[in-house]
């Protein structure tokens, strides 16, 4: 018998890559979306990678209401809860974290009523970071982020503050139900549509020429399909079960995805600055540049993460970091956004 699959948050970035994995596996997905009419173009951003025949359907749940939750998770052997309020530069601590909170209570609540093998939620590797990124060295999941720090930004309060509300829920329960937390990096790849671009939005300004160089800022980047696929891993491996899986991928600093997109392109790649900002332009740029100012914190970031239990414990192994920044421009040129 083919086994069911919840996929929360369907028109999402993450989320439609794991739609499409789950599919090409064999797995039935319902994927919840907050309005009915949003099913017809999550099907139709799925159906360029794969054929979801009748084996993709979905469920109207929001994670701001009770409303659907049950329905949605009835006769599903597991969740994949991927949905989260998206954090904006001016987004506020209520604005994201009440949310963010509530509605992975709200999953658990009625993934456990329904009984689900597994529940695989998506946190976040800034979750499990030392407050400032300036301080050297490799950690992993057994560190977490301290939610009271007030220098926190309020997306990064939210991934902690659910993440863990979830594990305490989980502690407080003696069903049949395990929970699994993937913690990912920056997360880049192709797109399936360009509707929900998310953070390769930063790929698209650098091809388009629009980022006059590149802050000292390094991200670990983990390819979006590797994601969808490490889900999947921790959804089904009997080890994951009660454990936080980084998937964090390779470090690189942005000066060399520019660098690899200025070679790797050839003429489309011309735009792109490889030009290095110095620390004190990007400074007294975020004075006036709110959006810059959120990222200021990670200039010269010398903290990294370790994979090695995704690695040992699930078998993971991503792509390089160029590979995926290169996957992605091609992807954002196809489709006509870069």
């Amino acid at each position: 018998m083919t086994e069911t699959v919840l996929v929360t948050g369907g028109a999402g970035y993450i989320a439609g890559w794991c739609i499409v994995e789950l599919l090409q596996r064999g797995y039935r997905v319902r994927a919840t979306v907050r309005d009915a009419s949003k099913g017809a173009a999550v099907r139709d951003a799925v159906s360029t990678a794969v054929d979801p025949g009748d084996r993709l359907t979905f469920a109207v749940a929001d994670l701001t209401s009770d409303d659907g939750w049950d329905a949605a998770t009835a006769g599903c052997d597991y969740v994949l809860h991927v949905a989260s309020p998206l954090g904006t530069a001016d987004a506020t601590d209520d604005a994201l974290v009440v949310p963010a909170r509530d509605g992975t209570l709200r999953v658990l609540r009625a993934a456990t009523g329904a009984g689900v093998r597994r529940v695989v939620m998506t946190s976040a590797a800034n979750a499990a970071s030392p407050s400032s990124y300036a301080e050297e060295g490799i950690t992993d999941e057994t560190l977490w982020t301290d939610p009271a720090d007030p220098t926190l930004t309020p997306y990064r309060r939210s991934k902690t503050v659910a993440e863990k509300a979830a594990w305490d829920f989980m502690d407080g329960h003696h069903g049949p139900t395990t929970l699994t937390t993937v913690l990912p990096g920056a997360v880049f790849g192709p797109i399936l549509t360009a509707a929900n671009l998310g953070s390769v939005q930063i790929v698209a300004r650098m091809i388009g020429g629009r980022l006059p160089g590149s802050p000292r800022i390094g991200l670990e980047v983990v390819d979006v399909r590797d994601l969808a696929d490490i889900h999947i891993r921790a959804m089904t491996s009997p080890e994951a079960g009660g454990q936080r899986f980084l998937a964090t991928g390779e470090f690189v600093w942005m000066r060399q995805m520019a660098i690899a997109l200025r070679e790797g392109l050839g003429d489309a790649g011309s735009k792109v600055s490889t030009r290095r900002l110095p620390d004190f332009l990007v400074r007294l740029t975020a004075i006036f540049d709110r959006p810059l100012r959120s990222i200021t914190v990670s200039l010269g970031r010398r903290n990294r993460h370790s994979t090695d239990r995704a690695r040992r414990v699930l078998g993971w192994q991503p792509r390089p970091a160029a590979q995926t920044v290169l996957d992605c421009a091609h992807s954002l040129i196809a489709h006509g956004i870069a």
